[in-house]
């Protein structure tokens, strides 16, 4: 056999292995559908009660999609239906932002103005009974559902907070609509608070910014931008939000398993404070849309971050419809901010901690946030020292400590919304240029 020949051989040797093994990863992937067949024929046919086709494709379905991360779902038609209006900034319900821990489910925020917040709901808090029944095998949407109900109808929600033993709050459901900013002066600071991303925060955002100019009469001296207890929301709101304060630069951008489906967000120039000094707040329910705007500020030197230590979910869920069936909300994706910094389970650390009272009484607890979530995803970079990034040339005062510590006036349940808020007294007193005690 001459050596071109063989050359030949080889060249097709080589071309057939692949095609081989892809051959037998589909047998593989068949067999292992027979074997979901088999099971499902096997359950529907001699299960202890009658259970319908529908809710067990759903239930594999959550299954499926619950074991890969905390964030991914499949949403029945009603589900994506009422998903679709919240986004819209309005819905029914008790306000509330939940996930799912230890069978649990774990409140990472209550959304300002509605009956959770109102009642007294925290972040971190557990949620064990609904109405006297465990939650304990609910899936997260199950859960919710139950959660949902018309309007001033009642529900007992049994709350395992740390430190306390487990209580009962009964809270009446409501329509909620979001208010996404609110607004008001402390003397010629202008606080601005962004309660959630839904498709009216950039432009309620740019009216609250236009609103407390004219009430000045003028550019007030600093602005505080309140992200505190705010579960994230849409993408794009959030990175419309931070080209608010940006001239220039990234803004965040996303990774997938495909290196080509790579996206980056860049700012556009101008500046809706006008180079004004701001401050970010943030602690541990700032989550997923609310830390790309504080992680995208913090990178470009554009805002100083007080408070804690922020909820820590990198990730991105894209909505896929399926017609007629709802929708699977599937992670695709991971954010980095400026610096390629990613914040899954880390979170983002303020430049100046200041802890509340509460902070203080859990600090001894075990972790908390994205990273004490069964299935959460790894962070890849942690370890390594962040890129430089390309800060705006917008001076702003320097932190003079790295921690401050709340008043002793404080009591044991004051929190962000108690008479005495120790964190906007804190950047209030930044902005104006006095030091940490």
């Amino acid at each position: 056999m001459s050596l071109k020949v063989l050359q030949t051989c080889a060249v097709m040797t080589l071309l057939t292995v692949p095609a081989f093994a892809q051959e037998k990863n589909q047998a593989d992937t068949y067999r292992l559908l027979n074997l979901f067949g088999d099971v499902f024929e096997r359950v529907r046919g001699d299960y202890v009660e009658p259970v319908s086709d529908q809710e067990l494709i759903e239930q594999a379905l959550n299954g499926m999609l619950q074991s890969m991360d905390p964030h991914s779902a499949y949403l029945n038609a009603k589900t994506f239906k009422d998903m679709q209006v919240q986004t819209k900034g309005e819905f029914g319900g008790l306000g509330i932002e939940v996930t799912m821990e230890g069978g649990w489910i774990k409140v990472v925020s209550p959304i300002d103005d509605t009956p959770a917040h109102k009642a007294g709901v925290r972040p971190s808090d557990f949620i064990t009974h609904l109405d006297g029944e465990s939650v304990m095998g609910l899936s997260l949407n199950e859960a919710v559902e139950r959660m949902r109900g018309a309007p001033n109808t009642p529900i007992k929600l049994t709350i395992r907070r740390a430190g306390k033993e487990p209580f009962d709050l009964t809270l009446n459901r409501a329509v909620i609509k979001i208010q996404p900013v609110r607004q008001k002066l402390e003397g010629d600071i202008a606080v601005i608070r962004v309660t959630s991303f839904n498709e009216q925060t950039n432009t309620a955002l740019k009216k609250a910014i236009s609103d407390v100019k004219v009430k000045l009469g003028r550019n007030p001296k600093g602005f505080v931008l309140d992200l505190r207890n705010n579960p994230g929301g849409l993408l794009d709101q959030a990175v419309a939000v931070s080209d608010d304060f940006l001239d220039q630069g990234e803004i965040v951008s996303t990774r997938s398993r495909k290196p080509e489906e790579t996206q980056r967000f860049n700012a556009r120039r101008g500046d809706a404070i006008d180079g004004a000094p701001l401050v970010v707040l943030i602690n541990e329910g700032s989550a997923s849309a609310s830390e790309i705007v504080a992680g995208a500020l913090q990178d470009h030197k554009r805002a100083t971050l007080i408070g804690t230590k922020s909820f820590g979910k990198g990730s991105v869920q894209t909505i896929i419809p399926l017609p007629g069936y709802g929708a699977i909300k599937l992670t695709t994706a991971k954010y980095y901010t400026p610096s390629g910094r990613s914040i899954q389970q880390v979170g983002i650390e303020p430049d100046i901690e200041v802890k509340t009272a509460r902070d203080l009484a859990l600090q001894s607890e075990a972790k908390r946030g994205e990273a004490s979530l069964p299935h959460a995803l790894k962070n890849e970079t942690v370890g390594e020292p962040p890129a430089p990034s390309k800060p705006a040339a917008k001076p702003q005062p320097k932190p003079s400590a790295k921690t401050a510590k709340p008043s002793a006036a404080t009591a044991e349940d004051k929190d962000e919304g108690a008479e005495e808020d120790v964190q906007l007294k804190r950047a209030l007193e930044f902005l104006r240029g006095k030091p940490a005690s």
